[in-house]
């Protein structure tokens, strides 16, 4: 969904067309009667792109994505042929990628490019589709498994099956086309050891929490007790925080500086707040800037950045804690097992992560279910209560 914003005081239009993002400037001042009259022509030209008759031309004749746009219409409306035994698969893999750019998010585009540009596209690139073999696929699989990977270490199991998938999806797809047998028949993927989670439990959470930076504190509180993913709280602006009905509702999420939809429907969810959650986020709120849209930002109030927190916040802080050494993602997982402890029903659980089933919790979180009881949170308020509020730092601070 597109929206309106402001650039030196005068309103400009954001919106995506053709999975890019969009920004033209206008030149009218940033008014509440200017906003309404924007945002009507803001809903006309977002349900043009539904409709498929948006003319970027029409409504931006002097904007330099005009050229952009009807390059890319020209290139969409070119009809390529291939002989089915004369198609080479560079050729067909990079016109499969550029069909799929405009279905995929920028992140699952740029990854995909990756694979094929530094794996398959060397590996098979002027060799016809039709003339791939199985033991071509096999011998190129064999040979990942003797990449060096990040760290000096060579390739795992995952990755290999990440970089496997495309060159799967390719190759049937021209199969399909080009009306010739797959090679990929009975091709397994590898198997994948179990990773194992690395959880906080409560004392540790508190831990990390007296040692933190304070202008860190919140944010890692509510990681910790929401099991939001990264990109969704950083993502988090204030208006989808509900403190009327003490929910946090996910809508969006930050994925390479980029605010975007949630990936998937069960990723939109309404989390509760904790009464914890809920007082950190009603006293941080009270210090930020009334205009503040994002919850949590830089100083300069620009969007996170992961990397920037994981090496100078995330990682000193443990080490400081004395606590032993795991990613950031643990947060998430965190949550989970303290709710699954604390006796709540799995389903509410389920539904607080954004699953779409407990499969993945009695999976991932099987050894860390007690005997449970069918409750909504009630439960892991109540340890909650005995383990934070009783022992806030402020509480420690008046003693």
């Amino acid at each position: 969904m597109g929206s309106i914003q402001e650039r030196s005081g005068t309103l400009y239009f954001d919106f995506r067309y053709k999975g890019i993002r969009c920004r033209e400037q206008s030149k009218l001042e940033d008014t509440t009667a200017n906003r309404k009259r924007m945002q009507k022509i803001l809903k006309r030209i977002e349900s043009e792109i539904t409709l498929d008759l948006f003319d970027y031309a029409k409504y931006f004749p002097k904007s330099k994505r005009v050229a952009k746009f009807k390059a890319i219409a020209n290139k969409l409306e070119e009809v390529i042929e291939f002989e089915s035994d004369g198609a080479d698969f560079e050729e067909f893999a990079l016109l499969w990628i550029s069909e799929k750019e405009i279905e995929w998010r920028k992140s699952n585009y740029l990854t995909v490019k990756d694979v094929l540009l530094l794996h398959l596209i060397p590996a098979f690139g002027k060799k016809k589709l039709s003339e791939i073999t199985k033991a071509n696929i096999l011998n190129f699989r064999s040979t990942l498994a003797k990449v060096t990977g990040r760290s000096n270490g060579k390739l795992s199991a995952s990755r290999i099956n990440h970089i496997m998938t495309p060159l799967r999806v390719i190759m049937n797809e021209a199969a399909e086309r080009f009306e010739f047998n797959s090679p990929w028949k009975n091709i397994k993927a590898l198997p994948v050891p179990r990773t194992d989670i690395q959880p906080f439990s409560f004392d540790e959470v508190s831990l990390f929490l007296k040692h933190v930076r304070d202008d860190f504190r919140c944010y890692f509180l509510v990681r910790f007790f929401t099991g939001l993913r990264t990109g969704e709280i950083d993502g988090l602006i204030w208006s989808n925080v509900d403190f009327e009905n003490r929910i946090i509702k996910v809508h969006q999420s930050l994925v390479l500086n980029e605010i975007v939809p949630c990936k998937t429907d069960g990723s939109y969810r309404s989390v509760q707040m904790s009464e914890i959650v809920y007082q950190a986020l009603l006293d941080y709120k009270a210090q930020q800037p009334k205009n503040q849209e994002i919850v949590f930002t830089t100083k300069k109030g620009g969007h996170l950045q992961n990397k920037y927190i994981s090496r100078h916040i995330w990682y000193p802080t443990l080490k400081a804690s004395g606590l032993s050494k795991r990613n950031p993602y643990q947060t998430r997982h965190t949550a989970a097992t303290l709710w699954m402890a604390a006796g709540e029903s799995p389903e509410w659980i389920a539904q607080q992560m954004g699953h779409s089933s407990t499969t993945m919790l009695f999976r991932v979180y099987s050894r860390y279910v007690p005997n449970l009881t069918r409750k909504d949170g009630s439960a892991f308020e109540r340890i909650l209560a005995e383990k934070f509020l009783q022992n806030s730092p402020e509480s420690d601070h008046e003693e």
